[in-house]
């Protein structure tokens, strides 16, 4: 059951367990980053990220928010040099993991939250921005509980080639979570926030130093090599 006439020796090596399993560990700290979907003055998808910031900060991770006022529409006659865009792009080379909170706004998440991960590439040239990274997604709501953002968060951040962590937080009728200070009430929906970050911490910790191993894949390393091939060629014709 080992013929597999199709697939070049040198393309699919043996898997090295000792790179996946035992990678050399860095010791900094976890690098995530929020991005939230509403620019209310009381928000409260951005609220939640904020709780959802001190835990990851007790937790011993480095946290930045990225502020979305000011992000033009994708193809708005703008491309990456905006200073927005520029920033966003920048904050997601550095960072690990991430955190995305939007409101639910007609079944769905914001226009808001969707623009900015619109705004983040798939590739940007040898780079690609979000692969390997960890996810961790969260939704407020102003009525009954529900998980259509969420779920459509999840399906963006596998298709952004990311480790989306299995917990997640739903806050139905948030306007009654947050007291006057914009701190949230304790609550069985704040241990979940708390749930979540723990989490994302854990799988972040444990995936970023095997990402490159984790990602590494079959059929780019199958292209890279027609591509490398093409170049030869093209040098000896000249």
């Amino acid at each position: 059951m080992t013929d597999t006439p199709h697939i070049p020796e040198a393309l699919l090596p043996p898997l090295d367990a000792a790179a996946l399993l035992a990678p050399a560990r860095a010791t900094h700290a976890p690098r995530i980053l929020i991005l939230y979907g509403s620019l209310r003055p009381r928000s409260f998808s951005r609220l939640s990220a904020e709780e959802g910031a001190r835990i990851l900060t007790r937790l011993g991770a480095e946290v930045r928010f990225f502020h979305p006022s000011g992000l033009p529409l994708v193809d708005d006659g703008v491309d990456a040099s905006h200073p927005k865009v520029r920033e966003l792009r920048d904050l997601v080379a550095w960072s690990e993991g991430m955190v995305w909170s939007s409101p639910e706004r007609h079944g769905a998440m914001t226009g808001l939250m969707k623009t900015q991960i619109d705004w983040i590439p798939l590739s940007d040239g040898a780079v690609r921005p979000t692969q390997g990274k960890t996810l961790a997604v969260m939704q407020v709501s102003g009525g009954s509980q529900s998980f259509n953002a969420v779920n459509q968060m999840r399906v963006l951040g596998r298709w952004m080639r990311m480790f989306t962590i299995p917990n997640q937080s739903s806050i139905p009728k948030a306007f009654q979570e947050f007291d006057e200070s914009g701190r949230m009430r304790p609550s069985a929906l704040y241990d979940r926030v708390v749930d979540v970050m723990e989490e994302l911490v854990k799988f972040t910790l444990l995936l970023r130093d095997s990402a490159p191993v984790l990602v590494d894949r079959y059929s780019e390393r199958k292209e890279s090599a027609a591509e490398l091939a093409a170049r030869v060629n093209l040098s000896s014709a000249l």
